[in-house]
């Protein structure tokens, strides 16, 4: 994505360069995220013990090689990248020859209504019993069990699985995103090149060397793809949420999101600004409680967020996406449900109305509360998978190990529809209750600042803070309640989803 954009940097670390200490451990120590990196980093180091590498390609480009000569000289290029076409940049994504190689999971890309999930990794990995989760590190040999979509018996819910299929996130999204990640963490790590950014972090200047060696903390910053994108309820014009993780375990000091997290991001603000500015265009530094970096990749014309260890994004991605495929009515009714909100304007937190997130744990705290549950509270049942204690290269193994959840309960899409509707406009109290999908039932509000004179209390699994905390106006909070009530009378009379939800138009928007 970004060839030349290091002003004299290789492509790759000359081969002088890459036997260290790292690579020198055993194949046991290495993370999921650091085999990523040496995948993309390092052309001639032997991995095969754990993973067999493929080579890299860009577009019609031929793999890239390398040699005790760089291609790059200062800032002089030499003959040799001749051989790489100018316009390889912009085939990479659909070349008609040989695809680039895609180090995550790709999300399931319905055909026949089947989830198909090509290995990624060359693995003889033989899974202990036939998952509904697909993992992102291995994929097993036996298909997910959970593999077929829901029946659809009558209208409302044939409408429900066609607007779900038509818009769901493709394998070629995600790919573009996964593609576009590899290549900025590549470009970020020249900015900090430690995972412990700040000089001042004391418990990583004394730590033993064995601890940092054995843990992430002395490896690079790492990027990882959160959100939508990755916990299973994207869609195909869902934007791409990134977390830059500078600080880690054993590091036991947070990032001050107002002052860490802003200068770190200034830095990615302005190395976006130069050295890539032939590459992501409107990069804008957005200071807000949560401090990001907005931006557009030109070439896969994605638009995308970046946070600086918002490390609870990263939890919440895994656990949501083991909800996604738990149960397989949960996907198209969150994505109808998201379609929905945003048609009606009460999908959008920056102007004081419910965010994506928010929305998915209404819905999955909705399908917990039934008389015969749907869902069931996965940190309850699963807390040695879902605790915090579990470091950020290891939660991507949680949804490998959930099986699938077998509920008596027989519903349609278009009944669940309705109900999280009606559940939402006359039943949930807004004044006392919280939504918790940790607990799996509404609970009464605590009484502190956090939650006190709140108009939607929606409780995050893993610190507990509010998701819903944007809705601080009370004209914005009865525009939502009243969305509710009136799209659950219009739909409870016309069984249509065109009465509360535009087809064609949802459709267009993908």
């Amino acid at each position: 994505m970004f060839p030349n954009s290091i002003l004299g940097r290789p492509p790759f670390t000359p081969t002088h360069q890459q036997h260290n200490n790292f690579f020198a451990l055993s194949p046991t120590l290495y993370s999921h995220q650091q085999l990523i990196d040496a995948q993309f980093n390092f052309q001639n180091v032997d991995l095969s013990r754990a993973v067999s590498l493929q080579p890299l390609t860009y577009g019609t480009v031929s793999p890239i090689q390398t040699s005790t000569s760089p291609l790059f000289r200062g800032r002089k290029r030499i003959s040799d990248e001749k051989a790489f076409r100018l316009d390889g940049k912009r085939q990479r994504f659909h070349s008609p020859h040989q695809e680039p190689t895609i180090i995550n999971q790709l999300v399931p890309l319905s055909g026949d209504r089947r989830y198909s999930m090509p290995p990624l990794f060359h693995t003889h990995y033989v899974p202990e019993i036939v998952r509904c989760v697909p993992p992102l590190r291995e994929i097993p040999l036996l298909e997910p069990r959970e593999i077929t979509l829901p029946e659809a018996k009558d209208k409302l819910s044939q409408q429900i699985l066609e607007l779900f299929e038509t818009c769901q996130q493709q394998a070629s999204d995600l790919k573009k995103k996964e593609l576009c990640r590899a290549q900025l963490q590549r470009e970020i790590q020249l900015l900090f090149p430690r995972t412990c950014a700040f000089s001042a972090c004391l418990c990583c200047l004394f730590a033993p060397a064995d601890v940092l060696l054995s843990s992430s903390a002395s490896l690079e910053s790492r990027l990882f793809l959160v959100g939508s994108s990755l916990n299973g309820f994207g869609a195909r014009s869902s934007d791409g949420d990134l977390c830059l993780v500078v600080k880690e375990e054993p590091c036991f000091f947070q990032v001050n999101q107002k002052t860490e997290a802003r200068h770190i991001l200034t830095l990615v603000h302005k190395h976006f600004c130069t050295r890539l500015s032939g590459y992501i265009e409107r990069p804008q530094l957005i200071r807000a409680k949560v401090p990001i970096v907005k931006f557009r990749d030109k070439v896969s014309c994605v638009e995308f967020d970046l946070n600086v260890n918002n490390t609870v994004g990263i939890r919440n991605t895994f656990l949501l996406r083991t909800y996604a495929y738990l149960e397989n009515r949960v996907r198209p009714l969150v994505l109808v449900i998201k379609k929905w909100a945003s048609h009606h304007e009460i999908n959008d937190a920056s102007r004081g109305t419910l965010s994506s997130y928010s929305l998915v744990l209404m819905v999955l705290h909705y399908l917990q509360t039934l008389p015969e549950p749907i869902l069931p509270s996965l940190q309850k049942i699963y807390p040695e998978s879902f605790s915090t204690s579990v470091q950020l290269h290891l939660v991507h193994h949680a949804p490998c190990n959930v099986p699938p959840y077998l509920s008596k309960n027989e519903s349609s899409l278009g009944d669940l529809l309705l109900g999280f509707l009606k559940y939402y406009a006359t039943e949930f109290d807004w004044n006392t209750q919280m939504i918790s999908v940790r607990e799996a039932k509404a609970i009464p509000r605590p009484d502190d600042m956090e939650w006190r004179n709140k108009y939607i209390c929606v409780e995050e699994p893993f610190d507990g803070t509010n998701t819903a905390r944007a809705v601080h106006e009370k004209q914005k909070f009865d525009m939502i309640k009243d969305q509710f009530l009136k799209s659950w009378q219009r739909l409870k009379n016309k069984r249509d989803l065109n009465s509360v939800l535009p087809l064609r138009a949802a459709t267009l928007k993908r």
